[in-house]
């Protein structure tokens, strides 16, 4: 491992088929949209380090397949997680209602009780939007939730849903931090200040 690297984090994406969960990883890693992507098959996978409050942090995010099908994946997927990123998009009331079940799965499967969540309405660059951000907002924060509205297509808000949950998570050494006991790692002091990295782009809750 990496000696200068505060810890790495296991992050995953969930959401229906075609919220654009995979453009958003892609956007993220990669800085690329390729339109024509198609669905994702069983479960993808990318790491990318970032910085986040002068700490460098390894990001394992897992991206998966929206399709019932693949749903025998399921318990591995989610074992381990401290951070997930739940995406509908905003052109599809339908993703956003089908959301709780989402949230049921991760409660069901996830091995960790203070996962730090974060709810992605994605596609905001298109003109035939169902959804207000008023009723992301308010969604996210019955559920405890970060939130922010993005697009895959343009790069709006990615990096920064990526930062703010990383961000959020850093704060919770409960999450993180009994894997880094023996390597005694600190939090940067600008770290403990908590100061947001996108200037309240993303709604705390």
């Amino acid at each position: 491992m990496d000696d200068d690297v505060l810890t790495t984090l296991k992050i995953l994406i969930i959401g229906e088929s075609g919220v654009g969960k995979s453009s958003l990883l892609l956007r993220f890693t990669d800085d690329t949209f390729d339109p024509e992507l198609g669905a994702t098959i069983g479960v993808d996978f990318k790491v990318k380090t970032i910085s986040v409050d002068g700490n460098k942090t390894k990001l394992a995010i897992w991206d998966t397949a929206g399709q019932e099908r693949f749903r025998t994946l399921t318990p591995s997927y989610y074992r381990g997680a401290q951070g997930v990123i739940l995406v509908y998009d905003v052109s599809r009331r339908e993703t956003f209602t089908k959301l709780d079940n989402w949230l049921s799965e991760l409660e069901t499967y996830c091995t960790r009780n203070e996962v730090v969540k974060m709810l992605v309405g994605n596609k905001i660059d298109k003109e035939d939007r169902e959804l207000d951000r008023s009723e992301g907002l308010k969604f996210a924060r019955k559920h405890s939730m970060l939130f922010i509205e993005a697009s895959a297509k343009t790069c709006d808000g990615v990096q920064c849903a990526f930062e703010e949950l990383v961000e959020k998570i850093l704060q919770t050494p409960g999450l993180w931090q009994s894997e880094n006991q023996s390597r005694g790692v600190h939090l940067s002091d600008q770290q403990k200040q908590g100061a947001g990295a996108c200037g309240g782009y993303c709604s705390l809750t």
